[in-house]
């Protein structure tokens, strides 16, 4: 990795969580795209990869698969590390099921060697304005443990045993080491980003990062970049008994995860929370006040996946007038909890992830666009040395007014599925089975169709 200027991105990725039985075994690999322009190295942490590491330059826009040095890192299933991160905090079925149904979220053995960048990660200058000649590395997820696990596969089989590796956490840790030797400790800037549970990833990894790059002799300011991956509680789904981990409510299989994984919490949330509710350092509202590095959060205000916890598939059952309340409470609970932090861009859209879309410049919240909001960001890091104080006329902390699904007018489209048309709110409500007279709906300020398109 050479880095050009003074920035590296690290991406990170998520998926749902998984706990079974289970023997298995690969490394781990990272993705590391190009090289180019003059504006700084970017180094991202994303999907799929644990054990790889990224580094060398490579012109166009294409990322190559390298290997983690460190062969005892790796995926669930042992196989080397490439990361891929998308999270669902429904969190744990079988692994067992999640590694016949989708082994490229326990295994790297089926990765391409080399992968387009999009969105933040696009070297077009047209698609990323901002970062386009930045080096990035690209991590996918495999290890099922929402970035925090620093469990070995076991050594030997037993009854009770869970034969998979969990060593999220690890792989973070020896991605950046070998990031180090390839001249990530140039940067003046590292940039760790993550969607979904890659977004929850970087929460719990950002000030490790930060300490690990100080200790291996790094001036760089570590900054993250939060995708996605602000969730809350579950409000509807009561604690029960869940013994195989496919019934259990977001918290219940956080605490079970957490045993299964080993998981690394930051000491510092660590500390605020007694013994077994550690737990509470996976959500962005109970971790934040403990982070001191800048954080930006993105965050649809009506998340699908959040949405999806309670059991609510947009278009996909009948949704009741209970369901529908909840929606309208959710975007209001995300906003409040949002209400605090620093740097944030959060439309009133039915969506799930956003800064990997190539389209990701059409949104915006109040006028400004995230590639902009980001900027503004920046600029405000390097004049202040804090993120509390924008530049004047270059806004970072926008959160929509309008307080319905779908009002912002850049909100993707929703689109049905069968005929991949494209479909209004109203539309999809009605299709739900939910009578359109009980309930009030502020629409869209253009008078255009509501619609998203499942993020």
């Amino acid at each position: 990795m050479k880095v050009l200027c003074h920035v590296a991105l690290l991406l990170l990725l998520g998926e749902i969580s998984c706990q079974g039985n289970r023997n298995a075994g690969t490394k781990q690999g990272v993705k590391a795209p190009k090289k180019s322009g003059n504006q700084g190295g970017d180094a991202t942490h994303e999907d799929e990869a644990s054990q790889q590491t990224a580094a060398s330059t490579k012109p166009a826009d294409e990322m190559k698969l390298h290997l983690l040095k460190n062969a005892q890192v790796t995926c669930n299933d042992g196989t080397s590390v490439d990361k891929l991160i998308h999270f669902q905090i429904q969190l744990i079925s079988s692994c067992d099921s999640r590694y016949k149904n989708i082994p490229r979220l326990m295994s790297s053995a089926d990765w391409p060697q080399t992968r387009k960048g999009t969105g933040i990660l696009s070297t077009q200058v047209e698609e990323n304005p901002h970062w386009y000649n930045a080096n990035t590395v690209f991590v996918p997820y495999c290890s099922s443990d929402v970035w925090s696990g620093t469990k070995a596969k076991p050594k030997e089989k037993g009854k009770d045993t869970v034969e998979y590796a969990f060593l999220g956490s690890l792989i973070v840790r020896e991605v950046v080491k070998d990031l180090a030797l390839k001249g990530l400790k140039q940067a003046k800037v590292v940039m760790l980003a993550g969607t979904s549970a890659g977004g929850t990833g970087v929460l719990l990894n950002i000030e490790k990062v930060s300490s690990q790059l100080e200790q291996l002799g790094a001036e760089a300011q570590v900054r993250g970049l939060v995708d996605s991956g602000w969730f809350l509680e579950s409000k509807q789904q009561k604690a029960h008994e869940c013994p195989d981990g496919v019934l259990c409510s977001p918290v219940d299989a956080l605490k079970k995860g957490l045993r299964l994984w080993n998981g690394n919490i930051p000491e510092k949330c660590k500390q605020q929370y007694k013994r077994g509710e550690e737990w509470q350092c996976f959500f962005g509202h109970k971790i934040y006040s403990s982070l001191t590095s800048p954080l930006f959060v993105v965050q649809w205000l009506f998340d699908e996946e959040q949405l999806r916890v309670e059991n609510i598939y947009i278009g996909g059952q009948t949704l009741s007038e209970q369901q529908w309340t909840y929606m309208q409470n959710l975007g209001k609970e995300i906003k409040n909890s949002l209400k605090d932090v620093t740097a944030v861009f959060a439309p009133s859209c039915l969506s799930h992830t956003l800064i990997t879309k190539s389209n990701w410049m059409d949104f915006q919240v109040k006028s400004t666009s995230l590639s902009r909001a980001l900027q503004c960001w920046d600029k405000s890091l390097e004049a202040n040395k804090n993120n509390k104080t924008p530049v004047k006329g270059c806004p970072f902390h926008l959160i929509d007014n309008c307080q319905s699904p779908q009002c912002n007018p850049t909100c993707p489209p929703l689109v049905d599925q069968a005929t991949k048309q494209e479909l209004t709110l109203l539309q999809v409500l009605a299709s739900m089975g939910l009578d359109l007279t009980k309930i009030s709906l502020e629409v869209k300020r253009d008078g255009g169709p509501a619609t998203s398109n499942g993020g």
